[in-house]
Formats: C-alpha cells, structure tokens, sequence
C-alpha cells in the first residue's frame, strides 16, 4: 500500500515536471516569435544554398525580402538538428559509461550484464539517430527543391 502511494507520488511530480517543462518552452517559443514577427536572425549564411536569395540587414532576413521565408526555415532545421545532435550525443556517451561502468562491476550477475548490454545497446541507439539527424537538414533541402 505504501510503495503504491510513493509510485502514484512519483506519477504526480514527473508529471507536473514534463507539464511546466513544456509550459516554459512553449512559452519561450512565443515570446521568440513575438520579437522576430518581421523576419527571422541567421546564424550561419554559409549553410544556405547559393541558389537562395536570402538578403540580410544586421543578421536578420526580413520575410518581405526575397526567399528569406526559405531561409529561415533551413536556418531553424539547422539550427534544430544541431542541438538533437549534441544532447544525443552526450547521453549517448554518458550512457556508454554508466553501461561500461556496470558491466564491470557485475561480477558476472546474469541480471547486472543484462542491464549493462541494454545499457549499451540503447546508447548505440542514441548514437544512430544523432546521425541521422544530420541527415535532416539534406533532405529537406532535396524535398523543397533547393
């Protein structure tokens, strides 16, 4: 009874968690969206086909200007799969460790070597889709024809 009202207890808090979480980055998204209404901030031009137009005053493409709707999608998928790609990499590697590092401790537990290959096995999964999110950003330009 008491370890299913800590199990509820914990449903709860993770919940509310991943609700304020989302609360504050939608939240931001809007407060982003309200500032560029007019255009969008390039980071990077040189990511950007030649074949765009994309005219910039003080970093920012103006949506009247151009194909600069254009540009800033591919700057945000860029910008988007960048930061996929560096969070899965570093729990992909933090998780290799953890794996690793249990697995070495096992002393030849059947139920530790499981959890490490799982471990492990999850990890080579992160790997795979960092990578593939650098894949993204080509596609989408093959898909919009740029």
């Amino acid at each position: 009874m008491i370890k299913n009202k800590y199990l509820n207890m914990k449903k709860k808090i993770l919940g509310l968690i991943v609700f304020t979480l989302c609360i504050t980055f939608l939240g931001a998204g809007f407060i982003y969206a309200a500032d560029t209404l007019d255009g969008c901030k390039i980071d990077n031009v040189s990511r950007l086909p030649d074949t765009l137009s994309c005219p910039l005053t003080d970093g920012s493409c103006l949506y009247a200007d151009g194909d600069c709707g254009m540009c800033c999608l591919l700057n945000s998928v860029y910008n988007i799969t960048d930061w996929v790609f560096v969070l899965l990499m570093a729990i992909s590697s933090l998780m290799i460790i953890w794996g690793a590092v249990t697995f070495t401790t096992s002393s030849g537990d059947p139920e530790k070597t499981g959890k490490a290959r799982q471990l492990i096995i999850y990890a080579a999964v992160g790997i795979a889709v960092a990578l593939f999110s650098r894949a993204i950003p080509p596609a989408i330009k093959m898909i919009i024809g740029v």
